[in-house]
């Protein structure tokens, strides 16, 4: 199976450009499974439905959230009925929404897609750990699903390390999201699982992490808080993680970041 994850989507600029670039990719990287990560895709904050509908007319099977899952209140009507949104799993009973979803493609192959949030530094959830655990306990790898796919929305880069060994070979790609700043650690991991700490944005680089620069700067140095951070409008740049799978372990056989447009250097997966 040949999956793409792409990191935070931040904003008009960011979602334009995965709109633009995401019909061509499928195409051209003859891709399975498409991920992204909308937790910023409206305004900056949150994700609205009709954003959310825009971004699967252009490809995307599953948007998954983080700590701005309920920054829209128009969406938590809504995502009860749109299983292809997915909010962290460890929100405790009775939070809106569901934190995974299953995946069928039009050959029959399933690929299962599990949204966790991170505790260092981040909003008192539940465990994690135990959330992930308690999804896969229900699916198995290379059996029920030909490939599992792990977002971890944290800002500890030990706790997203945590997370990929303690799913080594037990889930094809175990990536990160939420700093925004896209990690140089991609790889397969000993028992077959691909890694990256973090994706990055889709989203103007010229920025604080996709926000304009001025407001930004100005709350570091006042220590006040000050005008609303309103996402910056240039160019934008994707960033993401392509991996190719076995389908008959759900194990990762090639791993590659993905980043086109914007100011970051481009590299495209030649698999």
């Amino acid at each position: 199976m040949r999956i793409l994850f792409l990191g935070d989507i931040v904003g008009r600029a960011g979602r334009e450009a995965v709109m633009v670039s995401l019909p061509g990719l499928r195409r051209t990287l003859r891709l399975d499974l498409v991920v992204v990560n909308g937790e910023n895709a409206s305004h900056g904050f949150g994700l609205s439905p009709a954003i959310a509908q825009d971004l699967f007319a252009a490809g995307a099977d599953i948007v998954t959230l983080g700590n701005h899952a309920w920054d829209r209140k128009d969406l938590i009507g809504h995502i009860d009925a749109e299983p292809r949104i997915i909010r962290p799993a460890n929100y405790p009973p009775g939070t809106p929404g569901q934190g995974s979803a299953l995946v069928t493609l039009v050959d029959g192959r399933k690929a299962l897609v599990i949204n966790v949030m991170g505790r260092q530094f981040m909003d008192a959830l539940d465990d994690p750990f135990r959330a992930v655990a308690d999804i896969l306990a229900r699916h198995r790898l290379g059996v029920t699903v030909q490939a599992v796919v792990v977002d971890i929305h944290a800002e500890a880069s030990s706790e997203k390390w945590a997370m990929g060994h303690v799913l080594d070979g037990r889930a094809s790609l175990v990536v990160g999201t939420h700093t925004h700043t896209p990690t140089a650690d991609h790889r397969i991991l000993p028992g077959g699982t691909a890694f990256q700490t973090d994706a990055g944005m889709c989203g103007d680089y010229d920025s604080v992490i996709g926000m304009g620069k001025d407001a930004a700067i100005a709350r570091f140095l006042r220590r006040m808080p000050g005008e609303r951070l309103q996402p910056a409008e240039g160019q934008a740049s994707l960033a993401g993680i392509m991996v190719e799978t076995d389908d008959a372990t759900g194990l990762a056989r090639r791993v590659a970041p993905l980043r086109m447009g914007g100011l970051l250097a481009p590299t495209t997966p030649d698999f």
